[in-house]
């Protein structure tokens, strides 16, 4: 048997998850042509700016050359009526021209001046679309296959040639049920769940964050959490969490499934046995209580979630209650005397003949369920059982 005492359990949250790249861009082309050039490797990591695609930019320098000359035409415009209006400026104080004549100099003048802007915005646009033919990076990450090869017609907008992702830092996506936030919310509110920091402006608690790989590994860098919805999404029932990993060597790699675990909460004052103290029965999940007279005495548990391989208890057993843990071979009758040993972990009951590791055969397991009614009747709850529980 162990004894139970009360003390601060830390808790830890496990879901599933799936890798992404904290940005994700599509390259696509500006302006339309012939793809003459790819500047890059696939796969590769590359910054902000570099080029990736040439498309073929001989029409667009004549457009710029022409713009440019109809810039000329309009600047020469410019002072044209620019010399015209100093001319007659003299002349109009004398009243040797009318009015008339001095305000048409004036406003040919100003609509020079506007012809001018505009040529020079058109020069300006045709400048930007030459600059278009090379395609540079949007962002800084890894290039993906491109879906263009030399020589095909590119259109502006619709050709996608390849995409970008920055997987420094690494997102990963998963979700918390609504059962469960509905619970660590109350848990939170009375007390009961104690988590470090303060909730954040996203919504997101100060959970520590880390992800175990698909072979059972831990990932060396912790995360934490930067996205909490706040509804529930339609399709899965679910909030959507989202967390941060750091990620700079490259290994987490986007569209991984991952699972994810949210640590440095505990709870405070709370009781815990371990998994093999608690048996299935008909009426619910169960423990076996050594009383003071050393009678075992079959008690119904709560149970909420594990810490460490340990099922935390919120009803049935108290602080300094004895709970049997190995030896269900024997516990063959609820009210029987025992002879208490203590339990040692990894080891089954210490100095406890036929129980632990080297007992015999069935030691440690509950026995079937007996004849008679009245009895309580027991089996052994798996760790994959009593999770779906």
């Amino acid at each position: 048997m162990i004894t139970v005492q009360a003390k601060a359990q830390p808790v830890e949250l496990e879901y599933t998850g799936q890798t992404a790249g904290s940005r994700e861009t599509e390259v696509r082309a500006r302006v339309a042509g012939i793809l003459q050039k790819r500047l890059f490797e696939e796969g590769v990591t590359v910054k902000a700016g570099t080029p990736l695609f040439q498309i073929d930019a001989a029409n667009f320098r004549t457009q710029v050359a022409s713009a440019e000359a109809a810039v000329a035409v309009a600047d020469a415009r410019v002072n044209q009526t620019r010399r015209d209006q100093a001319r007659l400026l003299p002349l109009v104080a004398e009243k040797a021209i009318s009015q008339k004549e001095f305000d048409d100099s004036k406003s040919a003048q100003e609509s020079a001046e506007a012809t001018l802007k505009q040529v020079q915005a058109q020069a300006n646009e045709a400048r930007l679309n030459l600059g278009y033919t090379r395609v540079t990076a949007p962002i800084s990450g890894t290039t993906g296959v491109a879906t263009k090869s030399e020589g095909s017609l590119v259109t502006a907008g619709d050709s996608l040639l390849t995409t970008i992702v920055q997987t420094d830092p690494m997102f990963v996506n998963f979700s918390v049920s609504e059962g469960d936030l509905l619970r660590m919310n109350k848990q939170l509110n009375a007390g009961q769940l104690s988590v470090p920091g303060k909730r954040a402006a996203n919504g997101s608690l100060g959970f520590a964050v880390s992800v175990k790989l698909a072979d059972g590994s831990t990932y060396p860098r912790a995360g934490k959490l930067n996205f909490a919805s706040e509804k529930v999404n339609p399709q899965t029932g679910s909030f959507d969490v989202r967390a941060e990993i750091p990620n700079p060597d490259g290994s987490l790699r986007p569209g991984q499934f991952v699972r994810v675990l949210l640590t440095g909460a505990n709870r405070p004052n709370s009781l815990s046995v371990p998994q093999r103290a608690v048996i299935d029965s008909p009426f619910g999940k169960m423990v076996f209580v050594v009383s003071k007279d050393n009678k075992l005495e079959p008690r119904p548990v709560e149970l909420d979630g594990w810490t460490k391989g340990e099922w935390i208890v919120t009803k049935g057993i108290k602080d300094g209650d004895s709970v049997l843990v190995d030896g269900f071979i024997k516990a063959h009758d609820p009210g029987m005397t025992v002879k208490p040993v203590p339990y040692v972990a990894g080891g089954g009951a210490g100095g406890a003949p036929g129980a632990g590791p080297n007992g015999p055969p069935g030691a440690g397991k509950p026995p079937s369920a007996p004849d008679s009614g009245g009895k309580v009747p027991v089996a052994p709850a798996s760790p994959a059982q009593a999770a779906s529980k």
